[in-house]
């Protein structure tokens, strides 16, 4: 909340504002908790862009945390390190975009170190990308 909050300053002093939710983690309850977060974020100020990502880790980050409770998530290797699989992700990513474009009528998102099959599947354009890390 302190971060939306210090967001919607930045916002109403009239500078622009992204907003990245990652790492997505499918936790119980993650549908219903990422999209009040979009709420919370839509009720206060509206972002420039939005970009999604999800819970990945590289082997050597795995490897030297004590605590690996997390790493139960990661089924699928890729050039990223081990990532959430594929359907998992598709499905996070689908529904906040989804309550994006209905309820808001928002479609500036983008997507973090996504493979072009997931880009395509959401039907996005990664020649497109404009992800917060690139302008």
């Amino acid at each position: 909340m302190k971060r939306i909050e210090a967001a919607k300053k930045v916002y109403q002093a009239g500078y622009e504002v992204r907003v990245r939710i990652d790492p997505m983690v499918p936790v119980d309850g993650w549908k219903e908790s990422y999209l009040q977060l979009v709420d919370l974020i839509f009720e206060n100020l509206v972002p420039e862009r939005i970009t999604l990502g999800s819970l990945r880790g590289l082997q050597s980050t795995i490897n030297g945390c004590q605590d690996t409770t997390w790493v139960k998530y990661l089924r699928e290797s890729s050039n990223w390190g081990k990532k959430i699989d594929f359907q998992t992700r598709f499905t996070m990513y689908s529904n906040v975009i989804d309550h994006l474009k209905l309820k808001y009528n928002y479609e500036k998102v983008a997507l973090c170190k996504e493979t072009i099959k997931m880009w395509n599947s959401l039907k996005m354009n990664y020649r497109q990308i404009r992800c917060n890390c690139t302008f």
